[in-house]
Parts: structure tokens; C-alpha cells; sequence
């Protein structure tokens, strides 16, 4: 079935079982976007681009293969970390519906759904993420494999979604952000964003947020550059991304990926890197960018915590942290919050 529908249709697969509501369509938002964020990020010195420009369809496999990768701890250490407690999160929220930001595959989802199951709670899950094809093929696979499930998958930024939400029909709503996903924004994003999380909760509704903590810097920067070259591959993508939407003539084979974490700002920073002086054109902005040789892209942070401080500035937040668990290593961090009233 075409996933190129307008914005806001809502297609049904399965009665009352799957919905899929477009508030974004990736179509003709490729016709329609301004693109200004992408002009203002290569104009200015030095040049970045926004990271929702890895998230095509491709750049959402890439990055799910990414999660499989031995050099990237994350996704493991995590996912121990659920198996291990989603059986107290199950207890400490009742029955309550997940909201996702950021679904991709929901590999992680399926062990919370797990949880909740075994306790005999209703299973309603709303995923969102900006990519169709990937929330149309999980949420199928779901459905199989949970006969109770009801889906209702938002085709969406984070922003209008949480901009967007209705009140649950369950007695409590738990919105995730799992996967270490804050770490790409800056401080005041992270307050921008805390923000809006507060304002699509009802008070006593739940926050689940997944943290990278800080470590060893040889430890984080084979993260994010494998020996199999799919995080360069995922970084480089973003550059077929925008010329696929802004016919663009990016030469793949005259960047590189370079990616280094920066011990002041306790960051990972994600760079192309321009392997010569070159010119780049995206007609559809009627954009001609200058490129000097070694000159680069920020594409991404990958901000790592202190779980203390973090939990803290989720307290001034009106988000209540009500349990933190980490794994032995203390690499990763999952904090469980509750709005105030």
C-alpha cells in the first residue's frame, strides 16, 4: 500500500487494531520544505546540518544496524538494562499506554510490552518516528506477535507529535525516549524539550528516558567509528538524503565520516569531512556551497551524562524522577519520572 497519502490521513489495516496518521508525509514534504534549516547550516561558519536528515528510510536501516554492531555498547547495555527492570516499571506505572519518540524497529518496546503483558495490563502502543516504511513494517510485526495489541503509529516529528496528542483511553500514559536520543540535543534543547514533554503529560503520567553516561573517551569513540564502516555509511547518507530532496550534487566519494568525542564539552561530535576544495549545488534551494579541503559538517552530538545531574534538571522540570537504574558498568542510564501536579 502507498504510504505517499496527504498529511493527517489516517489508514487502517486491521480494524481498531493498527492506525497509521500522517501528520507529516515524507512526500510532499519534499515538495513543500522550505529547507531553510539546511541553508542557514551550510552558509554559517562553522557548517552544520540538522541530524533529522539521516532519518530517509535508508538512514533508519542504517541506523538499526548500527544498534547490532559490537562497538556499540548503547543499544546492549540498555536493553540489559530493560530486561532486568521492566518488570518494576510495569508495577510502578500500572496499566498505562506507550508513547514512543523515535520508534525505528521497536526491538526495545517488545520487552516493556512483554512486561506489561505478563501482568495483564492492555497493551496500547503509539510509536511515532519520521520514517513510514519502518513504522508501517514494526507495527505489522507487532500486531502479529501480540494478539491484544492496539497500534496507533504517528508518521511524525517529536514536536508536532507531542504537539498533537490526545488523551489516552488507559488510566496513565508513559511517554519513552529510550536510546540515548537526548544526548543529540544541545542544553537548551534538552530544556525546549523537557518542556514539551511536560505539556503532553497529564500530572501523574510517566517519562522513561534512556541516557549515555559518561566514560572512558577510547570506549566512545569506537562507538561511533566501527570497523565495518555503517556509522560512516549512516553519516554519509545524509548527504544522499539531501540530494534526493533538494536535487542536490553531493559526490559521496569526496567526503568522509569523522567522529571524535570532545572531553570539555563531554560530547561526541560527528563530522563530514570535505576531502578536497569543491562546490557543491542543491538547485531546489538554489544553493551553491563552498567547500575548502578538511573543511566539515557537524552533523551530530552525542551529548553523555551525569546521572545525577540529569535527574536533577528533570526535577526542575516538574518530571519527578521516581527510580534511576543503571547497568554494572554504569555506562547507561534509565530513569523513570512522574509529572507533578
Amino acid at each position: 500500500m502507498s504510504l505517499s497519502k496527504a498529511a493527517s490521513n489516517t489508514l487502517e489495516f486491521t480494524p481498531r487494531r493498527l492506525q497509521i496518521e500522517y501528520l507529516i508525509d515524507s512526500t510532499a514534504q519534499a515538495k513543500t520544505i522550505d529547507g531553510n534549516d539546511v541553508i542557514q547550516g551550510l552558509t554559517q561558519h562553522p557548517k552544520s546540518l540538522p541530524a533529522r536528515y539521516f532519518y530517509d528510510d535508508r538512514g533508519s536501516q542504517l541506523f538499526e544496524q548500527i544498534c547490532t554492531l559490537p562497538e556499540y555498547y548503547l543499544t546492549r547495555t540498555e536493553t540489559a538494562i530493560l530486561q532486568e527492570y521492566a518488570s518494576e516499571i510495569a508495577q510502578i506505572t500500572g496499566a498505562c499506554e506507550l508513547v514512543e519518540l523515535g520508534s525505528g524497529s521497536s526491538t526495545k518496546t517488545r520487552i516493556l510490552l512483554d512486561a506489561y503483558k505478563q501482568l495483564g495490563y492492555p497493551l496500547h502502543y503509539l510509536p511515532i518516528d519520521v520514517s513510514a516504511g519502518i513504522l508501517e513494517s514494526s507495527a505489522k510485526q507487532l500486531l502479529a506477535d501480540y494478539p491484544s495489541l492496539q497500534v496507533h503509529a504517528l508518521v511524525s516529528t517529536y514536536e508536532l507529535a507531542l504537539e498533537k496528542l490526545i488523551p489516552t483511553q488507559l488510566a496513565s500514559r508513559m511517554i519513552c525516549f529510550i536510546g540515548s536520543t537526548l544526548g543529540n540535543l544541545t542544553p537548551n534543547e534538552c530544556n525546549t524539550f523537557f518542556a514539551q514533554v511536560t505539556a503532553a503529560l497529564q500530572p501523574g503520567e510517566y517519562f522513561l528516558l534512556g541516557v549515555d553516561l559518561q566514560k572512558p573517551k577510547e570506549i566512545l569513540e569506537a562507538a561511533y567509528n566501527d570497523r565495518q564502516g555503517v556509522t560512516a555509511a549512516f553519516n554519509l547518507n545524509m548527504l544522499q538524503h539531501l540530494n534526493a530532496r533538494f536535487g542536490g550534487d553531493f559526490d559521496l566519494q569526496q567526503f568522509e565520516h569523522w567522529a571524535f568525542y570532545n572531553e570539555t564539552q563531554h560530547q561526541i561530535e560527528m563530522h563530514l569531512r570535505s576531502r578536497r576544495s569543491q562546490t557543491v549545488c542543491l538547485r531546489a534551494l538554489d544553493l551553491a556551497v563552498e567547500f575548502a579541503t578538511d573543511e566539515t559538517i557537524l552533523t551530530e552530538i552525542s551529548r553523555k551524562f551525569n546521572l545525577n545531574t540529569i535527574q536533577q534538571e528533570l526535577a526542575q522540570q516538574n518530571l519527578k524522577p521516581v527510580q534511576a537504574w543503571t547497568d554494572p558498568k554504569q555506562w547507561f542510564g534509565l530513569i523513570l519520572c512522574q509529572l507533578q501536579a
